[in-house]
């Protein structure tokens, strides 16, 4: 793996040097854009508004419009924006791994220590996990802050990017329904939930998806027709809801006691 950030974690006076990784990779297949006439392959290029001639990366640089004209930003310069937080993930303070909602959750990265850090980050490692606790950091990297949670995975730190609180949409747009639900079926579902819960492995799941589009991409190269599966989910009218409720019920002590 390729580090993607180089600095240091710090809480309170501690100060532990890191690199960061990507904690999570992409899986989709690699798929380019083709015109359709004769599967030629679309490119994209970057081409000066002006003069119509395309530009080498070499040449472009970040401006912020003001006035009439641009104002040319350096790599420098997003870095003398914050020194600190271009360097160090700061932790200002700890919560309650319970506290988070899953949804503040954007992507997870790993963090491994300089040669000078082993014992402060085994310290930090080691402190995060038997207290059941998250440290709340922020820092820079690729010229923005980011609102961070620092805890502990397969003994390794884990730093999840969080969203901030604007960056949050509000849910009361949204048409949610008001219709009442009786005690004896929220008591079902309850009791589906709860044939249902086990303890969670990753290991389980697999994507699949890809494996499935894989297939339809060889039968199509063969010149075969693909297989694909019907499907069409009907909703539940309100009416039925306890008997597919029992029916699911049903259904799943059978499978367990066979």
């Amino acid at each position: 793996m390729r580090s993607i950030w180089n600095g240091s974690i710090s809480f309170g006076l501690v100060s532990i040097p890191v690199k960061l990784y990507s904690g999570s990779e992409d899986r989709k297949l690699d798929l380019d854009m083709l015109d359709r006439r004769d599967q030629g392959r679309i490119r994209y290029k970057r081409v000066n508004e002006d003069t119509g001639k395309e530009v080498e990366w070499k040449d472009i640089v970040k401006g912020f419009k003001k006035d009439e004209g641009y104002v040319i930003l350096e790599k420098e310069d997003f870095e003398k924006a914050n020194m600190k937080k271009s360097k160090t993930i700061d932790i200002e303070e700890f919560i309650e791994e319970k506290e988070v909602a899953d949804v503040l959750f954007k992507k997870p990265y790993f963090l491994e220590p300089q040669k000078e850090g082993g014992k402060s980050y085994n310290l930090l490692r080691d402190a995060l996990k038997k207290t059941k606790k998250l440290g709340v950091a922020t820092f820079v990297m690729r010229q923005k802050e980011h609102l961070s949670l620092v805890g502990v995975y397969n003994n390794a730190l884990v730093l999840h990017v969080i969203r901030f609180a604007d960056e949050i949409r509000n849910p009361k747009d949204l048409k949610l329904p008001k219709t009442k639900v009786q005690k004896k079926e929220v008591d079902m579902a309850i009791s589906l939930i709860d044939q249902y819960t086990t303890k969670f492995s990753f290991d389980k799941f697999k994507d699949v998806y890809n494996e499935q589009l894989q297939k339809i991409i060889d039968s199509k190269a063969a010149g075969e027709a693909p297989e694909t599966e019907e499907f069409d989910s009907e909703p539940t009218p309100a009416k039925d809801l306890m008997a597919q409720l029992k029916a699911s019920l049903d259904k799943k002590k059978k499978n367990k006691a066979s």
